[in-house]
């Protein structure tokens, strides 16, 4: 789990305590052997990419993804501005690639830093390696946001891809309005995405969520009970202080 802190840039509304919203994601590589078009030099295609646990568009949290690649790439420093936040290669070698993600300006100012090994030939010695199946290496992650502003609670509450815990009591905010209509060409999502049949499945993400959830309702309420309790402690010595007069 990463646990980041929602930035408050100029103008935004107030934090909201003892609140968190968690975003799974899982990123890897998918990679293909070439068969009969393989050379010594470029023997498979590969893919490397970040997306929603269950598919969902990361676009609304994610303003960019920074992909580092081996420095014998010609510009090895890859940006991909929107989703899906993915590139695609070909060579022979396997190596670590870098990721970088940029949220954006109402969700966090500080960057996520991830990194990926990746494989283009399976763990199994000794099999024939085949251009119908192709390793795929997945890391599943939930990045979470502590004490969100107002503006980026109401923009993704009712996001698929958002894990959004009930408000402490007594916090209440404006209702939002009716969601943007999300016009087809702009879907972000990965549900109909080629390699989607070969992604790894993480539909028990929706235990997942569901436990995510849970602990943070209990972290939440954990935060309560220490202050509650650090109240609790300050009492005593008002009473002898107040005895001692």
């Amino acid at each position: 789990m990463r646990s980041l802190y929602s930035s408050m840039g100029e103008g935004q509304s107030k934090r909201l305590k003892d609140v968190e919203i968690g975003f799974p994601i899982v990123y890897g590589t998918i990679s293909f052997w070439l068969g009969k078009k393989a050379s010594e030099y470029n023997s498979h295609k590969w893919t490397v990419y970040v997306r929603g646990a269950t598919n969902e568009d990361l676009g609304v949290i994610v303003k960019r993804v920074v992909f580092q690649l081996h420095p014998s790439f010609n510009n090895p420093t890859r940006v991909v501005e929107s989703p899906p936040f993915e590139l695609s290669e070909s060579g022979w070698g396997e190596f670590e690639i870098a990721i970088t993600l940029f949220f954006h300006s109402d969700v966090c100012d500080k960057q996520l830093d991830l990194y990926h090994q990746l494989k283009l030939y399976p763990e199994e010695d000794g099999g024939p390696q085949t251009t119908k199946k192709p390793v795929v290496v997945e890391t599943y992650d939930e990045i979470v946001f502590s004490e969100p502003s107002e503006a980026f609670f109401l923009r993704v509450q009712n996001h698929p891809a958002a894990i959004v815990p009930r408000l402490p009591s007594g916090l209440n905010l404006p209702p939002t309005g009716p969601p943007e209509p999300v016009l087809e060409k702009k879907r972000g999502d990965t549900k109909d995405h080629p390699y989607a049949q070969w992604f790894m499945n993480f539909s028990e993400a929706d235990e997942l969520l569901k436990l995510a959830a849970a602990r943070q309702q209990v972290q939440a309420h954990i935060v309560k009970l220490r202050r509650q309790l650090s109240m609790i402690d300050g009492l005593p010595q008002q009473s002898k202080a107040a005895s001692g007069q």
